[in-house]
Order: structure tokens, then C-alpha cells, then sequence
């Protein structure tokens, strides 16, 4: 098996976190003693920049470009918010991550906020991880009592505070916008911009909102430089490692960090531990629920975001949900509408009434009611959730799209057979 360099996960242990000095000891807070004594905050934006370190919450957009659109006579107090409102089906590299190394996270989180001239940090985590919280709320306090966070941070004059705040739990709630309504009490509907949330955020000011991911990526690309970041990769595109969530039918289910660019085949056949005994690929989801469908013929795509994002696919969050050839896709494809339907926020039209809709079509098919109409219907009434009023409806109908797409013959197997022929 290839050895690929352990950035995120270098000091992941099997039974418990890294505690401070083990962090310190692997260069931990040095990027941020670098950036706060020889650096200015748009020096630090630059090196975000130049790194290439897209968002890993499945967006992709540049880290440093979103600090940069903070102007510089915006309006203070600002605010830096880490998203680990981890609710992707098939995701969970966030949990992991803080379980591992939770200074990397704050450190990232105090980068952030030097870049944008933020005074203060909050991380919104999901109620279900109530464990990772708890770590995260100890190890705050641990960190402010070695001058890490605080007033005149490491004495270099920059201040930040950090709190921890626990969602109410609902998917909605990981869409930027509707988090910020959420952090403030409101109901947790996107809005639309602008203003942006770098522009008009939290309580009307500057707002910058970052993944698990991102933010832990940052000491590292300040403490090593922009070209080294970039070098991790494996193609001309990409930059940094990756932490993929593997899951499904495969015999080593879990997080792997694994360079930005690598081949899905190989996540899959080496680090995954292949698939299980009987089983051969028939598709996968490539970046959690809200992706499309990867059948057969892009088994050996390079994970990356501009390599998917041209063959019509993303990245998304990295979660490969891996299906075999035992596995009815409608009845998968039902499952994670289920899951859709219920957290929409019902805000708009499309969202609140088509994914009902999809739901009820694909549950006939599976129950051997199908006629031949559904599909142009699915076809035509997932178009229609493109209009919806954010990225929510058109990340939960990805699936259904793929399913029409790559598996339209099996769709007409459970109209045909008047059963899902793999019951």
C-alpha cells in the first residue's frame, strides 16, 4: 500500500485525542505565531490564496477569496464561524477530525479570524455530537489559558474568543445563511444574497463561515507555504489532501486522508479494503447524498474537484457511498429523498412540494405501481427544483437525476416487473 504524508490526521490515535503539547510538538501554533509576528492579516489572506485551499464543506470556493471580500473599513465587532454542522448522509470527517486533533481546528479557527480582523469565534456543531463538543469547550479553555485565545493573543495584540454553540438540529441548518439565522435565534431559512455574509452577516456584520475541514487545513499551509500545500496533490488542479469517508459495501469502512486527485479505484480497492466478498462496484456517491450517481465507467476518475466538476460530477464533501451490484438503486434513491423531504425547510415552493412529489414516485416504482410517465415526471419535476430558492433542492435531487441517467433500464425493470427486481 502507497504511504501517503498524514497532515490532518497525524496525530490521530486510535483511543483518544492529541492533547496540546503533543500538538505543539508536531508544529502546532507555530503557523499562527508566524502569521501574527512577521505577517499582516492580508498577508494571510494571500497565502490562502496562492495555496489554492478550496472549501471543504463542498462548495469549493476559494478560503483566502472569501476572507478578502471583508473590507477593510467594514464594521466591527466581526465574526469568524466554523461549520461542523456535519448532517450529509454518509459524511463524518468533521467528527473525526476534532476527535483527533482538536488544537488543529482552533488554531485554524484563530487564522481565520486574524484574516478577516474578527473578535470573535463561534463553532456550530450538531447536537449529536455532543462528545466532540465537550472536547471542543475543554480544549478552548485549555488553549486560552496557554495564550492562545483571548486578549493581545501569543502578546501580538490580536484578540479572539471562541464559543461553542450547539444546533437545534435540523439539515437546513448547514446551508451558510440559514446557520446564521440559526446562530441568531431565527428560523433557520436561507436567505438570499447580497448582502453577503462577509458583508452583512451575524447581527448585520462581517461574517465569515468555514468547514472542519478548511480551517484545519490552514496552520499548515502557513507554517509550510502555499507551493508545498499544492505539491501534496496528485493532479496539476488539485492541492492538499483530502479526508474521504468511505462507506457502503466495502470491507474498511471509515475516514482516509489521501492526496486531492487520487483515483476513486484506489480509494476504494486499497485503502477501503475492496469491496465485500460477492460484491462488485456498480456505483457510488462520490461526495455524500446531495452527489450524483458514479457508475462503472468513472471507476477510475481522479477525486478532484475540477476533474469531477468536468465530467458533470462533484466532489462535494468527499463521503463515497459505495453500492453493489445486490443493491437496488431506487430503493436507495428513495431512502435519501426520505431524508430530504423531511429536512427541507419548506421556505420555497419548489423544495417544499417537489420533493414530496419525487418521494411518492419513486415509492410506487419501488412497490411495483410504476408506469411508464413517472419518468419524464421524475426527469421533469426534478428540473423544476433548479428554481428553488437555494442549493438545498438541487443537491437533494442529484441522485434522482443519475438515477434517470445511468440506470434508467433498472427503473424500467420495477415498471415492467410490476416489483423491484431485487426483492
Amino acid at each position: 500500500m502507497m504511504n501517503y504524508p498524514q497532515v490532518l490526521f497525524k496525530n490521530r490515535k486510535p483511543d483518544r485525542i492529541a492533547t496540546l503539547e503533543e500538538y505543539r510538538q508536531s508544529g502546532g501554533y507555530e503557523g499562527l505565531g508566524d502569521a501574527l509576528s512577521k505577517a499582516s492579516h492580508k498577508d494571510v489572506q494571500q497565502v490562502l490564496l496562492d495555496a489554492v485551499l478550496l472549501g471543504r464543506g463542498g462548495a469549493a470556493f476559494p478560503a483566502g477569496r472569501k476572507l478578502m471580500t471583508v473590507a477593510d473599513d467594514a464594521p466591527h465587532p466581526r465574526y469568524i464561524v466554523c461549520n461542523a454542522d456535519e448532517m450529509e448522509p454518509g459524511t463524518f470527517k468533521d467528527r473525526v477530525l476534532i476527535h483527533a486533533d482538536p488544537h488543529m481546528l482552533i488554531e485554524g479557527m484563530i487564522i481565520a479570524g486574524y484574516g478577516a480582523q474578527a473578535e470573535k469565534g463561534i463553532i456550530f456543531i450538531r447536537p449529536e455530537y455532543e462528545s466532540a463538543a465537550r472536547i471542543l469547550e475543554r480544549e478552548i479553555k485549555i488553549a486560552k489559558e496557554a495564550g492562545y485565545l483571548g486578549k493581545n493573543i501569543l502578546g501580538n495584540g490580536y484578540s479572539l474568543d471562541i464559543v461553542v454553540h450547539r444546533s437545534a438540529g435540523r439539515y437546513i441548518c448547514g446551508e451558510v445563511t440559514a446557520q446564521l439565522n440559526a446562530l441568531m435565534g431565527k428560523r433557520a431559512n436561507p436567505q438570499q444574497p447580497p448582502p453577503y455574509p462577509t458583508e452583512k452577516g451575524l447581527w448585520e456584520r462581517p461574517t465569515v463561515l468555514q468547514n472542519v475541514e478548511t480551517l484545519a487545513c490552514m496552520p499548515h499551509i502557513l507554517r509550510n507555504g502555499p507551493e508545498w500545500f499544492k505539491n501534496l496533490a496528485l493532479t496539476e488542479t488539485g492541492a492538499g489532501t483530502k479526508i474521504f469517508c468511505a462507506s457502503g459495501k466495502i470491507n474498511s469502512p471509515g475516514c482516509y486522508e489521501l492526496p486531492m486527485g487520487i483515483r476513486l479505484s484506489e480509494i476504494i480497492e486499497v485503502h477501503a479494503g475492496g469491496m465485500v466478498e460477492g460484491s462488485e462496484y456498480k456505483a457510488c456517491l462520490p461526495g455524500g447524498a446531495s452527489t450524483r450517481f458514479l457508475p462503472r465507467e468513472f471507476y477510475d476518475i481522479e477525486m478532484d474537484f475540477d476533474t469531477l466538476r468536468n465530467v458533470g460530477h462533484r466532489l462535494g464533501t468527499g463521503a463515497i457511498m459505495v453500492f453493489d451490484q445486490k443493491t437496488c438503486l431506487v430503493a436507495a434513491t428513495l431512502n435519501l429523498v426520505e431524508f430530504f423531504a423531511r429536512e427541507s425547510c419548506g421556505w420555497c415552493t419548489p423544495c417544499r412540494e417537489g420533493l414530496p412529489y419525487i418521494r411518492d414516485l419513486l415509492r410506487r416504482l419501488e412497490e411495483g405501481e410504476g408506469e411508464e410517465e413517472y419518468i419524464p415526471m421524475l426527469q421533469q419535476m426534478s428540473k423544476h427544483l433548479w428554481s428553488s430558492y437555494c442549493a438545498f433542492a438541487p443537491g437533494a435531487v442529484s441522485p434522482v437525476e443519475s438515477l434517470i441517467t445511468y440506470f434508467e433500464d433498472e427503473v424500467r425493470e420495477h415498471i415492467s416487473q410490476k416489483k423491484c427486481p431485487f426483492k
